[in-house]
């Protein structure tokens, strides 16, 4: 039974030899929910457990509403610029290059155009990875265009929200886009081309201002945080205490901010089938 006595004492592994678990084979929810990572993948990024809805972002939601996976980017090359030569702990333009480096993205948002159960519908999915999902004149700019490709083609039109507001680094010019993508959505509403608002977790600031409570539809994901100001500032300024759910997706559907709230799985089919009864189209299976 020699094989089971050490020949030599004491470790000898050396430490490039040494292995870890690869990081990225599981994932902890909240609260305190295990899940293989493939398993979360194929269930759409939702924990099976508890139902928690992981944060996602443009390439996740565009695999999910997309036929295949396939569609076409539309502006892709916008890049930010610094009219404002802004610094704080680091000047703007390497804040967006690190950002850059860090996400492969180019802005907070991206604009594509693809089939959805075999109709076009074209979507601006907000990054949050990419400071914070913050509203840039970029992320103004791609929106509008998208918009204007929508009212172009009379193409549905659909903006999953996930940001943490206006940019502060571009001052007033990102609270300017407030009022231009909000124009584009009255130009769609006035051709009668649907356009459905998804408000995912989080979603705040000037991005509920504006383009994410304009929807012709509003609806969210379960648990999704979305307000204007944080919880403690309206404390603060209305003197009262707030329930625990405040800002919560429930809470605002109770309240009639949104018109429903849907689990991830469905989210295709019932984009969809709002899609074919406001157009008065035969329902698709």
């Amino acid at each position: 039974m020699s094989w089971f006595k050490r020949k030599t004492k004491g470790i000898t592994t050396t430490t490039e030899e040494k292995k870890d678990t690869p990081k990225g084979l599981w994932y902890k929810s909240p609260t305190g929910k295990i899940i293989d990572t493939e398993e979360l993948e194929k269930n759409f990024y939702v924990s099976p457990e508890d139902g928690y809805h992981v944060r996602i972002g443009s390439r996740e939601y565009f695999q999910i509403l997309f036929d295949d996976n396939k569609f076409k980017e539309l502006d892709a090359n916008l890049d930010s610029k610094d009219p404002l030569k802004f610094e704080d702990t680091k000047k703007y333009p390497d804040r967006l290059k690190a950002a850059q480096a860090k996400t492969n993205l180019k802005d907070a948002v991206r604009c594509a155009v693809g089939k959805s159960k075999g109709k076009d519908l074209v979507i601006a999915c907000m990054d949050f990875n990419f400071i914070g999902g913050s509203m840039g004149s970029v992320v103004g700019e791609k929106i509008a265009r998208a918009a204007d490709y929508a009212l172009k083609k009379k193409i549905p039109f659909m903006i999953i929200s996930k940001s943490g507001g206006a940019r502060m680094q571009e001052a007033a010019l990102s609270l300017m886009q407030l009022a231009k993508t909000s124009a584009k959505l009255a130009q769609l509403a006035d051709a009668n081309i649907p356009y459905i608002s998804l408000s995912t977790d989080p979603t705040t600031g000037g991005t509920t201002a504006s383009f994410a409570m304009l929807g012709d539809i509003n609806i969210s994901e379960p648990g999704a945080l979305i307000g204007f100001a944080g919880p403690r500032v309206v404390r603060d300024t209305t003197g009262q205490e707030l329930p625990e759910d405040f800002q919560t997706a429930e809470f605002l559907l109770e309240h009639g901010f949104l018109d429903f709230i849907t689990e991830r799985r469905d989210l295709k089919n019932k984009v969809n089938l709002y899609i074919d009864l406001i157009t008065n189209q035969p329902l698709r299976v």
